[in-house]
């Protein structure tokens, strides 16, 4: 009894044991679970703190691009001029400014406060100054007199470094910052020496130039160091118009310079009775003369053949009535502004349009009309260095303008006497403006506007930049000359993101979803298991291999083999098609004997022979379509669009042909196999399929046939010139590459199936291929779609392939045959080189806030996509 209790006992205990042993299991797995959990959870988190704290960085390196301009402050005083001023200069550090009275007075001044540094006087010889004009630095200036003569002058500034050993010990305090002796002002720099500036001042000799007062004048100045050239141009009191010309040479041996000079007489300006003259400007070069009237007319004056000048155009700039007040180039000299008694101002481009009405087949045309000023504006004065210039009207009012980005960046007003004409200028840098009226009264302001030429227009929208027949989007980050001003649209960086992407995941998703559903419902799973880590292992190639080889191995065999190529594109199918009618004509027993790794391989050796077949047939194909020279056929030499829209439409046609042959033919067609045997059905659909094969053939030329009668062509539209580089290559080598992320992933949603799906469909009679288009694709096209999504975001964001091999040429057109420039690569290769916090550097970071947000709003999409498609798998 004792015996049989202690044997109950002990079953007791272990079973109490065990219990206890899977209660602390279990405990151990929810301890584990809760971990995991946390851990997840954190991780998650972490990520999406992450992805908004780039967006964060981003929008904050962006943000300062589109702020306003700030004011610093302004300053106002009288000089002691005693007579009208007539002209005005400041330096880049807006230390010292330079006024010239009517009398030959020329007083330099100290910005910041209005003291007197130095005094000087020109002798004009009695004579009334009566027109005065200077180049784009002000810093060269012409003078027209009552007598008909002309003086040239430099006003500018001259900037050395003084060290603080031999700084002087008598220098005298201006204000906190400067000390002036002897004309000159010392400011202390940041390394401790100190700048020191001064005046140049400098008159040359009178010319006679006309018996009659100079009404109106202009001066440029051009050419090299060693061979610098000058222009004047002079209208005198008879509406007489002038130019002379002096070129320079000096010799480099000998330093003796040889001056010559030619003077041209215009053909007259035919002026109305009462119409005179108001401004003239002389283009840099001295290729074109512009004469400003005050009946709103400028006429201009081909100068390129100065033996031979011409009236080229006379154009209406301004309302009837309405006077032209003044106008000067912007720098460059390919936007000329007029303002206009009324307060109009409006940018005017010089176009080559090929119109009749002008002797050189250009002509003046508006490109935009900027916000009007409240009265007749009677002052513009431009920029040195941007496409900024600043107007002053008869009340007062001062406003700076940005002509590209076609804003008002600051509207500032005098607060002095109003009604005294005043003249502008903007300093050398952009950071300021100074006004001075006749009677010597000084308001200048300081201020900073880092990114004037930036706007949500200019970055998203048409823009007609100088040179450029219509507004356009246009991405120019830099040029070979500072005159050309960046062009910052970003749309055709997102156009070549869209088409790479476009063109890659049209090579990649058909290949790619075939391929994952051979592997997975046709292939032997040993094939399977060693095709699937093949294509896996393709991923790890590095993108920047495979944009060499793009741009160093495949586009110039593209390029010279393009008749193969093309002709590729429909052999490798055709040749798949017939290795596969000649496999289903096999004995059954043969069939299940090779099946597996080889029939696998038998189809490799068809693709690889059906290649050498298009590679031997490519010239011929190119000679027959094409005339011999598909790249002279691409640039409109020769040949119609019919061949390559015959192209474009046989598989439309083989899929109308099939369509057709299923709803007449089909039950007839299937009662005609019956119980045939494999072979002899095999040799009755290839019979089939070459019949339709022929018959798309002849319906795709007559298509395209039709096309061309009704004057349709392909070329200039998604066909057009071929560039080596180009969108064809870059599809090729990026699907290279997005395959396997798209194949990897499908293959497993197919594969995830379950299995009873695909067992009952083939129990019902179905074909294993109408088993997988019909049940296992629909029932995983959640993830065969997040799979396609997943290779797109993989084709958006790709760099160093379309670095490489796309040409950089921030083109929109779709043809695939020239090339384009992303988003991406436009980062990878401008941001290294630009300035930090500088336009172009937040510019691209805005590309990447673009980048950022086109791939959340596709994955968001596709996201919707794919739970639309989950939940109808879930109903199955």
């Amino acid at each position: 009894m004792s015996d049989s209790t202690h044997s109950g006992h002990s079953a007791a205990d272990r079973a109490e044991r065990k219990r206890l042993r899977a209660l602390d299991t279990r405990r151990s797995v929810i301890w584990g679970e809760k971990i995991a959990r946390g851990v997840i959870t954190v991780g998650g988190l972490m990520v999406i703190v992450a992805v908004l704290g780039i967006m964060v960085f981003l929008v904050r390196v962006v943000l300062p691009m589109l702020a306003d301009g700030e004011i610093h402050g302004s300053v106002r005083y009288q000089l002691d001029t005693g007579q009208d001023v007539i002209w005005l200069n400041g330096d880049e550090f807006q230390t010292l400014g330079l006024a010239v009275a009517a009398e030959g007075r020329v007083l330099t001044y100290h910005i910041p406060t209005g003291t007197e540094i130095r005094r000087g006087q020109f002798d004009f010889e009695d004579a009334a100054v009566t027109a005065v004009a200077g180049t784009l630095g002000r810093d060269q200036v012409a003078f027209g007199f009552d007598n008909g003569t002309i003086r040239l002058a430099r006003l500018g500034f001259e900037s050395e470094t003084t060290s603080r050993r031999n700084l002087p010990s008598d220098l005298q305090q201006i204000d906190e910052r400067d000390r002036q002796r002897d004309g000159r002002v010392y400011t202390e720099v940041g390394t401790g020496d100190f700048r020191t500036l001064s005046s140049v001042i400098d008159l040359g000799p009178a010319e006679q130039v006309s018996e009659h007062a100079i009404i109106a004048v202009d001066y440029r100045v051009g050419g090299t160091s060693t061979r610098p050239t000058s222009a004047v141009a002079t209208v005198d009191a008879e509406n007489t118009v002038r130019v002379t010309q002096t070129r320079s040479q000096v010799n480099m041996m000998t330093g003796e310079e040889t001056i010559t000079a030619t003077t041209s007489e215009l053909p007259p300006l035919d002026l109305g009775e009462g119409v005179s003259v108001t401004e003239v400007l002389l283009s840099g070069n001295a290729d074109r003369a512009l004469i400003a009237t005050d009946d709103g007319v400028v006429h201009r004056y081909d100068l390129r053949n100065l033996d031979n000048p011409q009236l080229a155009e006379r154009r209406r700039v301004a309302d009837d009535d309405v006077a032209v007040t003044s106008m000067t180039f912007l720098s460059g000299e390919d936007t000329l502004i007029v303002g206009g008694a009324d307060g109009s101002v409006s940018a005017f481009f010089r176009l080559q349009t090929g119109t009749s009405e002008t002797t050189d087949g250009r002509e003046l045309v508006r490109a935009r009309e900027h916000r009007p000023m409240p009265a007749a504006v009677v002052s513009l004065s431009e920029a040195q260095r941007q496409k900024e210039f600043v107007a002053v009207d008869g009340e007062g009012n001062v406003w700076v303008y940005q002509s590209t980005s076609d804003q008002v960046l600051f509207e500032l007003a005098r607060s002095g006497d109003v009604t005294t004409q005043s003249m502008g200028m903007i300093f050398p840098r952009s950071d300021g403006t100074m006004l001075v009226s006749r009677g010597g009264e000084v308001e200048a302001w300081q201020y900073t506007h880092q990114h004037p030429e930036v706007t949500l227009g200019t970055l998203f929208g048409r823009i007609w930049y100088e040179g450029y027949s219509e507004p356009t989007f246009v991405w120019q980050s830099t040029a070979g000359t500072d005159l050309v001003e960046p062009k910052y649209s970003l749309i055709p960086l997102i156009f070549g993101t869209i088409k790479a992407a476009t063109y890659a995941m049209l090579f990649a998703v058909p290949i790619a979803l075939m391929a994952a559903i051979y592997t997975s419902e046709f292939v032997d799973r040993r094939v399977r298991s060693t095709v699937k880590p093949m294509m896996e292992m393709m991923e790890s190639l590095p993108t920047v291999v495979l944009g060499f080889v793009a741009a160093l191995v495949l586009a110039p065999l593209v390029e010279e083999f393009i008749g193969a190529v093309l002709l590729g594109f429909f052999a490798l199918p055709t040749g798949l098609m017939l290795g596969a009618f000649a496999w289903q004509m096999l004995p059954v027993q043969t069939a299940l004997r090779f099946d597996g790794f080889p029939k696998f391989i038998a189809m490799g050796a068809m693709v690889l022979l059906t290649a050498l077949v298009a590679a031997e047939l490519g010239p011929l194909f190119e000679r027959l379509l094409f005339q011999g020279d598909f790249k002279a056929w691409t640039a409109g030499r020769h040949g119609t669009g019919t061949p390559f829209m015959f192209m474009i439409l046989l598989p439309v046609s083989y899929l109308l042909v099939a369509y057709v042959f299923r709803k007449t033919l089909g039950h007839h067609y299937k009662a005609l196999l019956g119980d045939r045997d494999r072979a002899a059905a095999g040799r009755i659909d290839a019979l089939r399929w070459i019949i339709m094969l022929f018959a798309a053939l002849v319906l795709s030329w007559v298509m395209a046939s039709l096309l061309t009668a009704i004057g349709y062509d392909p070329r200039g539209g998604f066909i057009d010139s071929y560039q080596q580089r180009n969108a064809l290559v870059v599809g090729f080598i990026m699907a290279f590459a997005v395959i396997p992320n798209i194949y990897t992933l499908a293959e497993d949603a197919l594969n995830s199936v379950p299995g009873h799906l695909r067992s009952a469909s083939l129990a019902c009679g179905a074909s294993a291929w109408q088993t997988a288009t019909w049940v296992i694709l629909p029932t995983a096209a959640s993830g065969v779609f997040s799979a396609v999504m997943m290779g797109m975001g993989r084709a958006v964001g790709e760099t160093m392939i379309v670095v490489m091999a796309a040409g950089n040429t921030p083109i929109m057109e779709w043809n695939i045959f020239s090339g384009l420039r992303t988003l991406s690569a436009t980062i990878a290769i401008e941001l290294p080189e630009a300035v930090r916090d500088g336009t172009n550097y937040r510019v691209l970071f805005l590309a990447a806030l673009t980048l950022f947000v086109l791939t959340f709003v596709i994955n968001t999409f596709a996201e919707l996509i794919r739970q639309r498609f989950r939940k109808r798998a879930f109903q199955l």
